[in-house]
């Protein structure tokens, strides 16, 4: 499996990416946890992404193809993988398909979860995710065990810094005028698949694994 989800920030295509991966045995990787991580480390990478990201805006595509780039070099990408948010321009899709020519398996598949803006806002205030695993969690939808406790390793959850409406919608303008001609893009070359990505987790999952199909 070599996918591709577009979605708006918010729209639980991290949440998915991570049940999908798991299933079909292929790593998830995720450019928004990537990028988060680097700041936390204060890497060269990290300082120049933070203000850019701090302000609700992508960062450069130089910068995001080179880690993409070395990421897929890696063993356990070579079967396969899922990308989650990447890419989010037309030159980063033509980039990619330059990286990932002559590598056998299943073509390139593209899925976009559909969710309106306004949901996504209310939805983000609600959201929280673990600052060690990177696991995300909804307080409504998919909420964890004990509160503000992570399932998977016993750490305290945190609000994202970026996560409040002024950003979020930055980010979603940002979306709707950079990405969505990604989704475009990919829906000309026949790759492209769109899912209803409101509702119960579990439903949202089974709807994207008949799409697959």
């Amino acid at each position: 499996m070599k996918l591709i989800f577009i979605g708006p920030p918010g729209s639980g295509k991290g949440t998915q990416a991570q049940q999908l991966a798991a299933r079909h045995g292929v790593p998830h990787i995720s450019t928004g946890d990537m990028l988060r991580e680097a700041v936390a480390d204060g890497t060269e990478l990290g300082k120049k992404a933070a203000p850019i990201m701090a302000a609700g805006g992508l960062v450069p595509d130089d910068l995001m193809i080179g880690i993409i780039k070395d990421r897929l070099s890696r063993d356990d990408a070579h079967k396969g993988f899922i990308l989650d948010g990447f890419p989010r321009t037309v030159e980063q899709a033509e980039k990619l398909e330059g990286i990932v020519a002559g590598n056998e398996g299943e073509k390139l598949k593209v899925l976009q979860l559909l969710v309106p803006d306004e949901a996504i806002v209310k939805r983000i205030a609600l959201r929280r995710s673990c600052p060690q695993c990177g696991a995300v969690y909804h307080l409504e939808h998919n909420p964890p065990t004990k509160d503000n406790v992570c399932d998977r390793c016993g750490a305290g959850l945190i609000a994202r810094p970026d996560d409040n409406e002024s950003a979020v919608r930055k980010r979603l303008e940002a979306f709707h005028r950079q990405t969505l001609p990604v989704a475009t893009y990919y829906k000309s070359k026949s790759a492209l698949r769109e899912v209803d990505g409101q509702g119960p987790i579990d439903e949202v999952f089974e709807r994207i694994e008949k799409s697959l199909a």
